[in-house]
């Protein structure tokens, strides 16, 4: 199948509609705070939907349906994880936060240990931003190449023009305006789909509960003690490590991760990012359940099949919908894409341009040159995320492996010495920056060399980090 005429119009309306749109709501910028924060005047309900559009990216749009196709519905677990997660980080993170003029989540680290630690942290989340989001990049142009006929490169070129010219011209709230509208579209164009594909089973509905009846895809709860200790730990779909792996994962995002901190800053206080960030997690348990139960009407549509998560729902797209509809899931395939991309960019130019720039050249100059600095590190960073895109292109392994492999090096490590600075008061910097190292070297044996599941990553390496961090506080004393 290739698209349509009618699919083009609606794809090319679209793009032209986010830029304009992003560029003129962001805004004239006067000063850095402006491009990065949109001067703390963001309403808290557009944060909440920004957040949940930064970080659902095409790999969720494509793969959680496939994965509720193959297995179940397990992965809700894991998503109530998330909203534990992110009520502790509106409980415990985000006082600390708003103490003084804090700018980036790693400003906080120079605080409590020093400018060493802040330096750190922002390298790694750079490095580690850099390449899990070029995984996404290019994960959008797999289906967009199958669908569109074009060539992958092209496809990582467009989206990722279009999400730098309202981010370089409208800054955060650019970015921020347009998150709300890219989250209705992709949501709206899964529910279109399931819509579409409801119509075509002979019972509706009732065909779709008797399938995954038999084929056991209704399945939510999963205690995981039958296969013993070793099964237990191999599972990534537990309720107990759902829950705690989730909590910790969403911790680690959207605590220490400046790609959702920097949203949550723009909020006019802290009461404000507060709601925003628990209400995003009420939004995305209801975000992943729409996913997830399409995959289980994909499974009724099509019965079992041996594919991979992240080939099923483009199959269907390509094989089933007629034009008109499919360029309106190509919009939203494109909308889960740039939502995440623009906040990269804006992320990176920011946690560079604040906590690197800053400490050793920000006085001198003045708000209108650090404001082209800001806009010219914006460019550099769209770059390199198109030349980490291309990169990735030559991989065998699946996307969605190497995505949750390249975040799970470093989360635990930088979440456990948030906790290290929020926790344990005797704690100093040289003991933080061991930690820190500790648990990313813990890692790495962890993810190559155990059968783990990966919901248990980020826990064993804050356990490590934490661990190491207070027992070298503690020789130091006594």
């Amino acid at each position: 199948m290739e698209a349509h005429t009618i699919d083009y119009i609606i794809i090319i309306t679209f793009l032209i509609g986010i830029a304009v749109i992003g560029s003129l709501s962001g805004g004239k910028q006067k000063s850095v705070s402006d491009y990065f924060l949109g001067s703390r005047k963001v309403s808290w309900w557009s944060v909440c939907f920004a957040i949940v559009a930064a970080e659902t990216s095409t790999l969720t749009f494509i793969s959680i349906p496939g994965l509720a196709y193959l297995t179940n519905l397990n992965f809700l677990q894991v998503t109530f994880g998330y909203l534990v997660g992110r009520i502790i980080v509106a409980k415990l993170f985000l006082p600390a936060y708003y103490k003084g003029e804090l700018k980036t989540a790693y400003s906080y680290l120079e605080d409590r240990f020093g400018r060493k630690t802040r330096t750190t942290a922002s390298i790694v989340f750079m490095f580690t931003r850099i390449a899990a989001d070029g995984v996404r990049l290019f994960a959008t142009a797999i289906p967009l190449y199958l669908i569109l006929k074009i060539d992958p490169m092209i496809a990582i070129v467009l989206i990722a023009i279009v999400a730098l010219v309202y981010t370089y011209t409208g800054g955060l709230r650019g970015v921020i305006k347009v998150d709300v509208i890219l989250m209705f579209l992709y949501i709206g164009s899964a529910i279109l789909a399931a819509i579409y594909l409801i119509n075509l089973l002979p019972n509706g509905w009732t065909t779709v509960l008797q399938k995954a009846a038999e084929g056991d895809k209704l399945s939510f709860i999963n205690f995981g003690f039958e296969n013993g200790i070793s099964g237990f730990f191999s599972n990534p779909y537990t309720l107990i490590g759902g829950i705690l792996g989730g909590a910790f994962l969403s911790m680690a995002s959207h605590g220490t991760d400046q790609l959702i901190v920097q949203r949550l800053f723009a909020t006019k206080n802290l009461k404000s990012a507060q709601k925003a960030i628990i209400g995003s997690g009420i939004i995305v348990i209801a975000q992943f359940a729409i996913f997830l139960v399409l995959g289980v009407m994909l499974y009724s549509y099509y019965g079992p099949m041996d594919v991979k998560s992240d080939e099923i729902f483009p199959r269907f797209i390509i094989e089933v919908l007629p034009p008109g509809i499919t360029g309106i899931i190509i919009a939203g395939l494109f909308a889960a894409a740039m939502s995440t991309l623009a906040g990269s960019m804006s992320s990176l130019s920011s946690s560079s341009m604040i906590d690197i720039f800053f400490p050793f050249y920000g006085e001198k100059f003045d708000d209108k040159q650090k404001l082209k600095i800001s806009r010219m590190l914006t460019v550099f960073w769209a770059v390199l995320l198109i030349l980490s895109a291309m990169i990735f292109k030559e991989s065998s392994r699946a996307v969605v492996e190497i995505a949750l492999s390249i975040a799970a090096f470093t989360y635990g490590g930088l979440l456990g010495t948030f906790l290290l600075g929020l926790l344990f008061n005797k704690v100093k910097q040289k003991d933080a920056l061991i930690a820190f190292a500790t648990g990313i070297i813990a890692m790495i044996f962890v993810i190559f060399f155990s059968n783990i599941g990966w919901t248990w990553y980020t826990l064993i390496g804050v356990a490590v980090t934490i661990f190491s961090g207070v027992s070298l506080s503690l020789i130091k004393t006594s």
